[in-house]
C-alpha cells in the first residue's frame, strides 16, 4: 500500500514514516511545517507542503499518487494554548480531519490511522477504572478543548466508516517521549521531557504545574510511551487495516499500563543527564488531570503489540538528542 502520513515532518510523524518503511510500505508526507521539519522527511521521499484545510491541494495530492492508506498525525496538541484558543483548535483538528476525510473517501482510500488521545478520557472516577487503569471502555470526558477534538475526531471518523466503508482506527496515545535516533529527536517544549531539559541546561529548576494532586507525591501521573514503540503501534494497527473488512473500526490505547509522576520523571531525567536541581513548584494549568494510566490489554490482544522500552531509555534517548542540537 501507499500511506500518506499527515504531520509527516514532524516529531512523531518522522518515526512513524521510518517505521512504515522499515516495514516495505510506500509512504508519503503532507504537512504544513507550522510544527514539522522538512529535514525529518527522508530525502527519497515525497514532502507535499500544505493544510488539511486545503482541499484542492489534497484532491490533487491524492489524484496523483495512488495513495491507498492515511495516518493523520497532523494536529494542534497544546492543551493550554486549546484553553486559551478553543476556535482555533477546532478549526485546525475537526474541520481539518472533516475536509481530509472528505478528500480521502471520494478518492477511494481503503484505510484510515487516526491519532487520537489519552486526554478524551480527562480525569476518570477511581471507581469507573479497571484496576487502577483506563481501558478503552472509560467514560470519556475530556477537561480541554484539545481533548474535546480528538474524541470530536473519533466520532467523526467512526460515522464515516460506517457511512462509506472506510477501515479506520483511532489510536489513542498516552505521554511520548524518546527518539529512535538523535536526529528525530522532539525539538519543541511542549512536552515534560523537552520541557525539563531546557530548563536544566539553562541552568534553571524544572518547573512542576500543581503538587497538590491527589497522588501519591502530588504531581500528576502519566502513563509514559517511548515513540519507537508508538510508531510500531503504527505500523501493526495500519498492516491490519490493509487486510480488514470494509467498516472495520478499532479504538485502541497506546501505553506501557506503568504511572510515573512529573516528580519521578524528573528525577529520573536528573540522574540520566547528570543535571538536577531542586524543582520549582507552579500552580496547576488548566486541563491537566490528576492521573492517566493506560490499560494497553486490548491493544495486545487485536495487534499483537506491545511496548518494549523504559522510561530510562526514553530520557537517555531524547537526551542524546538534545546534545546533538
Amino acid at each position: 500500500m501507499t500511506w500518506l502520513i499527515t504531520g509527516g515532518a514532524g516529531y512523531i510523524g518522522a518515526h512513524v514514516v521510518r517505521a512504515l518503511r522499515a516495514a516495505g510500505e510506500e509512504t508519503l508526507v503532507y504537512d504544513d511545517l507550522s510544527t514539522g521539519v522538512a529535514d525529518r522527511v527522508p530525502s527519497d521521499v515525497e514532502l507535499v507542503v500544505g493544510s488539511t484545510l486545503d482541499r484542492a491541494l489534497l484532491d490533487r495530492t491524492l489524484a496523483g499518487r495512488s495513495v491507498t492508506g492515511v495516518v493523520h498525525l497532523a494536529a494542534k496538541k497544546q492543551v493550554g494554548e486549546s484553553v486559551e484558543r478553543p476556535l482555533h483548535y477546532y478549526r485546525e483538528n475537526v474541520e481539518g480531519l472533516r475536509v481530509l476525510l472528505d478528500a480521502v473517501t471520494e478518492a477511494g482510500v481503503r484505510a484510515f490511522v487516526f491519532s487520537s488521545s489519552a486526554a478524551v478520557y480527562g480525569m476518570p472516577d477511581e471507581a469507573v477504572l479497571t484496576d487502577g487503569l483506563v481501558t478503552e471502555d472509560t467514560p470519556c470526558a475530556p477537561m480541554s478543548p484539545y481533548g474535546e477534538t480528538k474524541l470530536a475526531g473519533e466520532w467523526l471518523l467512526r460515522a464515516t466508516g460506517r457511512a462509506t466503508g472506510l477501515a479506520t482506527a483511532s489510536l489513542r496515545y498516552f505521554n511520548v517521549a524518546g527518539a529512535a535516533s538523535p536526529e528525530l529527536a522532539d525539538t519543541g517544549v511542549f512536552n515534560l521531557v523537552p520541557m525539563v531539559f531546557e530548563r536544566l541546561t539553562a541552568g534553571d529548576a524544572p518547573r512542576i504545574f500543581g503538587a497538590d494532586y491527589p497522588t501519591p507525591d502530588g504531581t500528576c501521573v502519566r502513563d509514559y510511551i517511548h515513540v519507537a514503540d508508538l510508531a510500531e503501534a503504527h505500523v501493526v494497527t495500519a498492516q491490519r487495516l490493509a487486510g480488514a473488512a470494509p467498516g472495520t473500526d478499532l479504538t485502541l490505547n497506546v501505553g506501557r499500563g506503568v504511572g510515573v509522576s512529573v516528580r519521578e520523571m524528573i528525577d529520573t531525567i536528573s540522574r540520566e543527564t547528570g543535571l538536577g536541581t531542586a524543582p520549582e513548584i507552579q500552580h496547576r494549568r488548566p486541563g491537566d488531570p490528576a492521573r492517566v494510566v493506560a490499560s494497553a490489554d486490548r491493544i495486545a490482544v487485536e495487534l499483537g503489540w506491545s511496548a518494549k522500552r523504559d522510561v530510562p531509555e526514553m530520557v537517555t534517548s531524547a537526551w542524546a538528542g538534545r546534545l546533538r542540537r
